[in-house]
């Protein structure tokens, strides 16, 4: 049996920075929790890896449809 085929750069990249997005999300929480201001950063640093993340996303998804075999 063939071994799957190893997943496109661009998809990789959107899965690590869905992670990304979510973990600073987690992070904005505990520090909004808390009472620390720094939850601003955590924000902000979410909002850039959800761009990064659809991104990616639409790139890999685009790669894959122009693919012809």
């Amino acid at each position: 049996m063939p071994a799957s085929p190893a997943p496109a750069p661009a998809r990789r990249l959107a899965v690590y920075t869905l992670a990304v997005c979510l973990l600073s999300v987690a992070a904005a929480v505990v520090s909004f929790v808390q009472g620390s201001w720094l939850g601003i950063v955590w924000v902000l640093l979410a909002g850039l890896s959800s761009n990064m993340t659809w991104y990616y996303a639409r790139r890999a998804r685009a790669g894959r449809g122009s693919v012809t075999e």
